[in-house]
């Protein structure tokens, strides 16, 4: 009891053939469908803003919009020159408020009588150049004079009569104060 396939039947569920004409015409319509939209919507952009770059794409608009994060300066900074106190504080104070690595403790008359022996130069010099555990400017970043005002504060704490030295810009207009003498 075989069935037996008739050729007739199979045709008749097949897919019909496309023909070329219909080959031609999707390939235009899958092709040119993309072109034809693309090329309306660039025609409709110009006709918006009549060719000309959008006002807010502009130069000056573009430059408006981007703000700067911040700015490096090389220089001279301008902010006002710190007080030995000021310096002290904000550098100094983590070895010589404690004594640590072997920095004289603030005020210690004994353990500063030495070196204030030695002068105002030497100790500066010290302190600019650093010595033993302390590292140049005590690793800060202040102006030699800062650091001068710094070291005479602290000398003077502890007994000496040294003189803060002046800012470079006081300095020209009066020299004699510009010098630091040890009394």
């Amino acid at each position: 009891m075989s069935d037996r396939h008739h050729t007739a039947d199979h045709d008749a569920h097949a897919a019909p053939r496309a023909t070329g004409i219909k080959k031609i015409t999707t390939i235009l319509v899958l092709v040119g469908l993309p072109i034809l939209v693309i090329g309306s919507l660039v025609a409709y952009y110009k006709a918006q803003n009549g060719g000309q770059v959008a006002a807010s794409m502009s130069e000056e608009a573009v430059a408006r919009r981007i703000q700067k994060v911040g700015i490096l300066q090389l220089g001279e900074s301008k902010r006002e020159p710190k007080t030995g106190e000021e310096v002290y504080n904000v550098q100094c104070t983590t070895c010589h408020a404690a004594g640590l690595v072997g920095a004289p403790k603030f005020g210690d008359t004994a353990a500063w009588a030495p070196r204030i022996g030695t002068g105002y130069s030497a100790l500066l010099n010290s302190a600019l150049k650093g010595k033993g555990n302390m590292a140049a400017q005590g690793g800060g970043a202040f102006a030699d004079f800062e650091v001068g005002r710094a070291v005479a504060y602290m000398a003077n704490a502890a007994g000496a009569k040294f003189e803060a030295p002046a800012a470079p810009e006081a300095a020209a207009t009066a020299p004699e104060a510009a010098a630091s003498v040890a009394k």
